[in-house]
């Protein structure tokens, strides 16, 4: 027996990402006294700049903005109350093909061993019970995200350290009452090409195949304010205009794939920690 609390470490591309997908389950935790470790691999250099600038628009200077986001990184962990935040601070890649995927020292194109190498050695001094992270498309084909499965993955493989792994995840019943919500909220969402309504039906994962469904609904405030707490970004997190009580509603559930598993806990199942406590 060991007086270590259960460890839960979450996986992330950027600075807000920790919101989305597990804002609940990290703040859920957290409040049941267990350890909540975020790994964040980026330092969000392509994003927003101050007053809504773009990235390679005159003016954005991505150092400045990832100053600008480390703080609000914290203030999200603040809200979520995140035991332990470490950041690898490789550079923004941007979205896929842009020219931000080639530049110096963009998570992107770090060698995987590289960055594995060093997760792991995380890994090794949080020894966390769980590890979640992004699927093997990194969600929709982020650049970040698809390296940061790539990296844990590997980290994992080098530790071999760990008795569950999920990757996050969204049924796709709940993707197409998003969309409603938001058309619902006069959003003036455009019709997307062929391929892209393509691509996009194929996020997410039909209903019978998630393994885990956390409701975290009593933590969807916290998760409300840990995204509004990326204030420079808040153009582009469409939740954020659901206000709370609708977002509650809607992102209550938080949902992903278990990976590896040594408890033999039977899914599906409503907790990350099934067969550890």
């Amino acid at each position: 027996m060991t007086d270590r609390p259960l460890t839960l470490m979450a996986v992330h591309a950027h600075p807000d990402d920790e919101a989305t997908g597990t804002g609940g389950v990290l703040a859920r935790y957290a409040a049941e006294g267990f350890r909540t470790v975020l790994v964040t691999c980026t330092d969000g250099g392509c994003g927003d700049g101050p007053g809504g600038v773009k990235p390679g628009d005159p003016g954005h200077d991505p150092a400045a903005v990832a100053v600008m986001r480390r703080r609000e990184l914290e203030a999200s962990c603040e809200v979520l109350k995140i035991s332990d935040l470490e950041t690898l601070d490789y550079a923004d890649s941007g979205m896929m093909g842009w020219p931000a995927n080639d530049a110096p020292g963009a998570f992107w194109g770090t060698p995987v061993a590289e960055g594995a190498a060093r997760l792991a050695e995380l890994m090794r001094h949080y020894r966390p019970d769980v590890v979640v992270t992004y699927d093997e498309n990194g969600f929709y084909g982020h650049p970040d995200h698809i390296q940061a499965n790539r990296i844990t993955m590997a980290a994992l493989e080098m530790t071999e350290l760990t008795p569950k792994v999920y990757w996050t995840t969204a049924p796709r019943s709940m993707m197409q009452r998003f969309g409603e919500t938001m058309r619902a909220l006069g959003e003036d969402l455009p019709e997307p090409d062929p391929e892209e309504a393509a691509a996009m039906a194929q996020i997410g994962l039909p209903d019978d195949e998630i393994t885990t469904w956390v409701d975290t609904t009593a933590f969807s405030g916290q998760k409300f304010d840990s995204l509004a707490a990326h204030a420079s970004q808040g153009e582009n997190i469409f939740f954020l205009k659901m206000g709370k009580e609708r977002f509650g509603e809607l992102m209550g559930m938080e949902t992903f794939v278990r990976v590896r598993d040594t408890t033999g806990a039977p899914v599906p199942e409503n907790d990350l920690f099934a067969g550890l406590r």
